[in-house]
This record gives structure tokens, C-alpha cells and sequence, in this order.
């Protein structure tokens, strides 16, 4: 029985940034891919739940965008590459 090849990881190139989009935010890498949605709730629709605020989907967002930068990886992260 021949072992099964690895599959490469997945690239993810940096700069990631964030857009908007109509409920929130979206994490994009620098070739377009959405790596990550961020939702949130307009304050003044005044929801009393426990959803975020658009404001702290954003700052989330732009958290998780920083991660290669974070992380040292100036190029690209590998998609469930360990980090360390």
C-alpha cells in the first residue's frame, strides 16, 4: 500500500485587509480570497442582544488581518501551517 502524497498548504499572501460588507466585516488576503467574515450589529438599531457592534466587528477584522504580520511571515501564511 503506497502512502498518500501530502496536499501542499494552501497560500494565503500578504497584505490581508478588511472591506465592509453590508452586516459587517470582511478579511481579505492580497490575491482577493475571503478568509474571514465578521459580523456585527448597527448600534442604533437598538438591538439589546449580545451580537458585537459593527465597531468591534471591525477592530476583530483588522486583528485578524494583522496576523502575518504578528506571526513573521512577511510573503504568505500557509493555510494550518503551526505558528512558532
Amino acid at each position: 500500500m503506497s502512502p498518500q502524497p501530502q496536499p501542499r498548504p494552501r497560500r494565503l499572501p500578504a497584505p490581508w485587509r478588511i472591506e465592509r460588507i453590508p452586516a459587517g466585516w470582511t478579511v481579505l488576503d492580497a490575491s482577493g480570497r475571503n478568509l474571514a467574515y465578521v459580523y456585527g450589529a448597527d448600534e442604533r438599531s437598538g438591538v439589546a442582544d449580545d451580537r458585537l457592534t459593527l465597531d468591534e466587528a471591525r477592530r476583530i477584522a483588522a486583528n485578524i488581518a494583522r496576523l502575518p504580520e504578528l506571526l513573521g511571515r512577511g510573503g504568505a501564511l500557509a493555510a494550518g501551517a503551526s505558528a512558532g
